[in-house]
């Protein structure tokens, strides 16, 4: 019988390791595939939870990964349950502040990476297997001063919808998982890490980790399309399908001044 496995990106801090114990509590499974490039992180995960893991030190950025993760699916044949793809980050501030190299780097992990893991493991899925796709509120309008960032969001928002429904009648299911500011987790203070992060100073009525992984897989038990996982992100999903985006952007512009 193939191995019932989940893989997850990201999986050493923050929403990747939270989807990991969360997993481990709720779903059977044989094992938990996690990725990321901090070996050792990934490893002490291996205490909090007991579905075993297995460990991969990959860097999303390298093309060579994917070639090496291709050769071990092959090898492994197992049968993916879940795919939580959580790897990704932000950079805050203009264009001058943030490199044409950091830019390039959020690309390619917030989306090339994403769909190549995507891509690779659909064929290893079947009847009832479940894609989470991490992306953002950021992914429902332009935003100054998280620009990349949100354009990427946005991609992965727009790639998950449309896989959803190229996947129909195969019984994988696609969720893109939108949520807000996550304050416990390590994505506010890299993505403060540039030459001028004032743009953003506060970051009001943020989530935790804990519940936005929990309503996201809520939200893909129950089959739905979109996660919102807080009641901000569920606002802003809602007023931007009405509003043009010129105008969201000035309010954008004064909700990053509070």
């Amino acid at each position: 019988m193939d191995k019932r496995i989940a893989i997850v990106t990201g999986a050493s801090s923050g929403l990747g390791a939270e989807f990991v114990k969360q997993l481990d509590e709720h779903e059977k499974l044989d094992e938990i595939w996690v990725i990321a490039r901090r070996r050792e992180r990934m490893a002490a995960l291996q205490e909090e939870v007991h579905t075993p893991l297995r460990v991969f030190a990959w860097d999303l950025t390298e093309p060579e990964t994917f070639s090496g993760f291709s050769e071990l699916l092959a090898s492994e044949k197992p049968h993916i349950m879940f795919l939580v793809n959580a790897a990704g980050y932000g950079k805050i501030g203009s264009f001058r502040d943030i490199s044409p190299e950091e830019n390039e780097r959020m690309v390619d992990l917030n989306c090339r990476a994403a769909m190549s893991v995507t891509q690779r493991s659909i064929p290893y899925m079947g009847k009832g297997s479940r894609v989470l796709e991490i992306c953002s509120t950021a992914a429902f309008q332009p935003m100054q001063y998280l620009d990349t960032y949100a354009a990427t969001k946005a991609f992965l928002y727009r790639y998950s919808r449309a896989l959803r429904i190229e996947l129909l009648g195969t019984g994988i299911h696609v969720t893109a998982v939108c949520p807000y500011w996550i304050k416990d987790t390590e994505f506010i203070g890299v993505a403060q890490k540039t030459k001028n992060s004032r743009y953003i100073r506060h970051f009001p009525l943020g989530s935790k980790k804990h519940s936005v992984a929990a309503m996201a897989l809520c939200a893909s038990r129950l089959n739905l399309p979109v996660a919102t996982p807080g009641i901000i992100c569920t606002l802003h999903r809602i007023v931007a399908k009405f509003i043009p985006h010129s105008l969201m952007m000035g309010v954008w512009a004064l909700i990053r001044r509070i």
